[in-house]
């Protein structure tokens, strides 16, 4: 068994155990899809940026129709008024 590959031990677990052939697929097309996914953000996505030199601020490429959300700097998050009234729980 040391000198059997990786391959060779598979090729034998699958015969002997035929029904992990559908876990083994449906595990692959997840980790497919998934990769697929993440390419498809790299590649498609307008937050991302992969030439800044040729293209350092590609925010100002968006057209007027395109969605993008603009968070604002300047706001604050209050504290929940109900922590200036009571003291903290004592553990």
């Amino acid at each position: 068994m040391a000198g059997t590959s990786v391959g060779a031990r598979f090729y034998r677990q699958i015969k002997r155990h035929p029904a992990l052939i559908p876990m083994i697929g449906f595990i692959g097309l997840g980790m497919g899809s998934a990769a697929l996914y993440l390419l498809r953000l790299a590649l498609r996505s307008p937050d991302v940026c992969w030439d800044r030199k040729n293209n350092p601020e590609p925010w100002n490429r968006l057209s007027p129709n395109d969605q993008y959300k603009v968070s604002p700097g300047g706001s604050r998050v209050s504290p929940h008024p109900r922590s200036q009234d009571h003291p903290p729980h004592p553990r």
